[in-house]
């Protein structure tokens, strides 16, 4: 008995079928693992940008020195991974230029360093201590200290509404436009910041938590992106700890072990 030329076309299908699976299989099984190949490490402030300090210390030299020492950390823990800094001296970067940097270089992930200080003007100021760690997002407008003080720094760029959007640091309504910028990464950002704030609470910090807030060096990155606060630079305590050798190895240490943690969660094999 013949087969008729359909019941051949459909037999032929059905072979096709059955052997895509495998074909695709094959497929995905010679695909490389993900794995996080680069870092970026951004030293906050910098050069012209740099007038928060204590009572000794400058916060763009703090953060400059707990940002070489983790770069050297990583790359001695972690041979696979290549550590990019946004400056390595005391120069100042714009802040767009920082995350440009990571999203050009198709970097893993991004932390941004800083120390906190509050206002001048603010009673208790020196006894205001604690850590905490910033993801790109939404914050309240009575919640923007933050960014206000972070996002300062675009003042000192030229062309800077150029730059931002149309952006004024100085008009509350305008953080609209960091807050709505979409995120894809919030989910890893938020999980990253979490294992930082966790590590540092082990070692004994104050957590003051993981916060959202709409920080012009996060906005628009490709990638996960933190910006941690290590301290309070206007806390003479604090700004001893930072500022000392034991200090900033703790703090390197807690940045290690968060990224270590991290990169083994989401690393597949």
């Amino acid at each position: 008995m013949k087969i008729l030329p359909l019941k051949r076309s459909i037999y032929a299908l059905l072979l096709l079928l059955l052997a895509f699976p495998l074909v695709s299989f094959d497929y995905n099984s010679q695909k490389a693992p993900y794995r996080i190949k680069t870092i970026v490490i951004d030293a906050g402030h910098g050069g012209r940008d740099g007038a928060t300090r204590g009572l000794f210390a400058k916060e763009k030299d703090v953060a400059l020195q707990v940002a070489l020492r983790l770069g050297k950390a990583i790359s001695e823990s972690e041979g696979d991974v290549k550590v990019v800094y946004t400056r390595e001296e005391d120069v100042f970067i714009p802040l767009y230029e920082r995350i440009g940097l990571a999203n050009r270089i198709k970097a893993d992930i991004f932390i941004s360093i800083h120390c906190n200080s509050m206002p001048f003007n603010m009673k208790n100021r020196t006894a205001t201590k604690g850590v905490e760690t910033f993801v790109s997002g939404f914050n309240r407008l009575g919640e923007q200290n933050t960014a206000i003080r972070e996002n300062a720094s675009i003042l000192l760029e030229k062309d800077y509404k150029d730059n931002y959007d149309g952006y004024d640091p100085n008009d509350p309504e305008s953080f609209i436009i960091f807050s709505l910028l979409k995120n894809s990464y919030r989910d890893q950002s938020i999980r990253l910041a979490t294992l930082v704030q966790d590590e540092y609470k082990a070692a004994g910090r104050v957590n003051r938590g993981v916060k959202e807030q709409s920080l012009a060096v996060l906005a628009k990155a490709g990638m996960p992106a933190i910006l941690t606060e290590i301290g309070f630079i206007s806390n003479p305590q604090e700004e001893e700890y930072m500022t000392s050798e034991n200090g900033q190895n703790e703090i390197v240490s807690c940045l290690l072990k968060a990224i270590q943690a991290y990169k083994k969660q989401v690393e597949l094999n």
